[in-house]
């Protein structure tokens, strides 16, 4: 399946665009390693579980015009991580996701992926209300959700560790 050109999304050095079959090995690098998906919700996966994910995100990019992208470098199409929007399946509603590779960490491009992605999501899927939670203990990623205008509006415990609910409105 060719994706809709209008789900891509480019920012001043990042190319955000929804994962695809050709994705595969990236993503199960990414999803079953835990120095990058370990804070995720679910924890690091398989190989099984990162491509039976995979078959999930693009049958939702059809069905509901937004989901994750793979985050490439604009100019190097490097592979960097992952970002998007997703519905949570614990019904707190449609959530902003991002994680990077820790090497490229530290330079801004979790804020810039994860402004775009929610931009798009309110701007082009007409999303209301988008949330993201964090473990209170993950202050990277805290950061980026205050930097890109979301703010802390509840909190639940997950298996004993506090999370925090960040929420965007338009």
């Amino acid at each position: 399946m060719t994706a809709n050109p209008a789900w891509r999304v480019t920012t001043a050095r990042l190319r955000l665009e929804p994962v695809n079959w050709a994705d595969r090995d990236d993503l199960v690098a990414l999803k079953t390693d835990p120095r990058a998906f370990a804070m995720m919700l679910g924890g690091v996966r398989t190989a099984e579980q990162a491509t039976a994910e995979l078959a999930e995100d693009i049958a939702a990019w059809g069905a509901q015009g937004f989901g994750i992208w793979t985050i490439r470098g604009q100019s190097t199409n490097a592979f960097l991580g992952i970002t998007g929007l997703a519905d949570r399946p614990d019904g707190r509603g449609i959530a902003l996701r991002f994680a990077l590779w820790p090497e490229v960490r530290g330079a801004g491009l979790a804020r810039e992926a994860a402004s775009a992605a929610l931009r798009y999501g309110h701007d082009r899927a007409h999303l209301p209300r988008i949330i993201a939670v964090a473990r209170a203990d993950n202050f990277a990623s805290r950061t980026v959700l205050g930097a890109i205008g979301m703010t802390e509006s509840d909190s639940f415990l997950r298996n004993g560790v506090q999370m925090l609910v960040y929420e965007s409105a338009s």
